[in-house]
């Protein structure tokens, strides 16, 4: 087989990788084709018991990689996808293969196994949070109700999946997506809870009372 074959050959499976890998975007961000409801019902049982996942999914990039071998260049693809259930638990995760839902399903299994829990506080974080993780800097500053959600990008889809309805954020960095992704996860990881600052105040006000009473 002549080279210009060959280079023909390689150029048409990747013109179809890349239809193929937008087919399977588009599905998972639109959905797909409506099924059919079962018995002609409009919200029928669900067929065998499937269970239901609780975790919402959003596709953060999909990128094409190549690798080169002795035998020319191998390509395979690259996955981030964010999760969360919207109830403050929210992970990121990165995944690699031979096709674009095999990369997403890895980068979704990674995610589960990653989850934080952000402390929210009428629907906003607790505090100012400024973070830097590599080439990444980003600011997030709690909002009051009604503000709603002031960010863009990466930022915006992991704080919708965490539950956060009023929020000010600000990406002084870098513009890598997956970078921001886990500056961002890292950053809502070390939020302070006030949870237990409410304890230790509910435990100092029993005692002042309880002193209050042994004086009179």
């Amino acid at each position: 087989m002549s080279e210009d074959k060959k280079v023909k050959i390689n150029n048409n499976q990747e013109e179809n990788s890349d239809k193929g890998a937008a087919k399977t975007v588009a599905k998972d961000l639109y959905g797909g084709d409506k099924k059919k409801s079962f018995r002609g019902r409009k919200n029928g049982p669900r067929r065998n018991n499937e269970p239901r996942d609780e975790f919402e999914q959003r596709i953060l990039e999909v990128a094409r990689v190549t690798r080169v071998m002795a035998g020319g260049k191998r390509m395979n693809f690259r996955a981030c996808v964010a999760i969360g259930d919207k109830k403050g638990s929210v992970g990121v995760g990165l995944g690699k293969g031979a096709d674009v839902t095999i990369a997403i399903n890895k980068a979704v299994n990674k995610a589960k196994k990653t989850l934080i829990k952000v402390p929210i506080v009428k629907d906003t974080i607790p505090h100012e949070i400024y973070n830097k993780l590599g080439a990444a800097k980003i600011m997030l500053k709690p909002a009051q109700q009604g503000r709603g959600v002031i960010s863009g990008g990466v930022i915006r889809a992991i704080v919708d999946l965490a539950g956060i309805k009023n929020i000010t954020s600000k990406t002084l960095g870098t513009n890598n997506k997956v970078n921001n992704a886990r500056c961002t996860i890292d950053a809502l990881s070390k939020l302070r809870k006030v949870e237990v600052v409410k304890e230790k105040a509910v435990a100092e006000k029993s005692e002042s009372e309880k002193k209050e009473e042994k004086k009179k």
